[in-house]
């Protein structure tokens, strides 16, 4: 009889404590997790946030390959293709961004052609990492090519075209003066190359130049900068022997 009523006693001491355990563990469950409504609630709005973002990438990327199917530019479109651009980015001052410092630029409307056109190469990034690749002292600094493989195939990407002369706009190739590189050779028309610039750094200027290539801007802030490239040991066909590798950004 006395051991019968020691199991007893031992079951229903069992039975207590399973029973807080439980309480303990629903009140837990309570407290730090969710319940399923508050789960299916939460999920329904990840859901929904995954579906809004989704929508927004997808509409980026169409707007991206949309933007995209204007390019290469031929030839032919262009004039009206750059006129376009340049009423829809009337931005005109950039910063020439290199390890010397920075070179401040206002490219000029009345070019509007070039103006575009470089305005449009920065957009699209196409002179980060490339170089300051002739150094001429008391001539130029020309920049906007690399030995980079990316920098062809940017190239390739955008389109292989020249840009029509704008001499009518009578800027001189005067000390900082911003002009456009040209092709010699089978280019009777002097028409400019899209991706090469340089800075006049004779400070008599370079008369022989002018109504040869386009003056597009100046530089406004920074010559003590092109100073300093300008003196850079350059070996063959006047390239530089250390990289001067530049960034460009758009100021305004």
């Amino acid at each position: 009889m006395k051991t019968s009523l020691s199991i007893l006693y031992l079951f229903l001491i069992l039975s207590f404590a399973s029973c807080e355990d439980k309480e303990s563990s629903s009140k837990n469950t309570l407290e730090s997790g969710s319940t399923k409504e508050e789960v299916t609630k939460k999920t329904s709005k990840i859901d929904s946030l995954k579906a809004k973002y989704s929508k927004k990438e997808a509409k980026a990327t169409k707007d991206e390959k949309e933007t995209d199917d204007r390019f290469p530019i031929p030839q032919e479109q262009l004039i009206p293709f750059l006129t376009a651009y340049g009423k829809e980015n009337p931005e005109n001052h950039i910063r020439i961004i290199t390890s010397f410092g920075n070179i401040e630029v206002k490219l000029y409307h009345d070019t509007p052609l070039h103006r575009a056109n470089f305005i449009m190469l920065v957009k699209k990034d196409y002179f980060n990492n490339t170089f300051f690749h002739r150094v001429a002292p008391g001539f130029v600094i020309q920049g906007g090519n690399s030995d980079n493989i990316a920098t062809p195939r940017k190239r390739s990407q955008i389109g292989d075209y020249l840009i029509p002369s704008e001499f009518k706009a009578g800027h001189k190739h005067t000390y900082g003066a911003f002009s456009a590189a040209k092709y010699s050779e089978q280019n009777v028309s002097k028409a400019s190359s899209p991706f090469e610039f340089f800075i006049v750094m004779d400070k008599n200027g370079t008369p022989h130049l002018n109504n040869d290539h386009t003056v597009f801007g100046r530089v406004t802030k920074g010559m003590d900068v092109a100073e300093k490239i300008a003196k850079v040991k350059t070996g063959q066909s006047e390239w530089p022997i250390d990289n001067v590798e530049m960034d460009i950004e758009i100021i305004d």
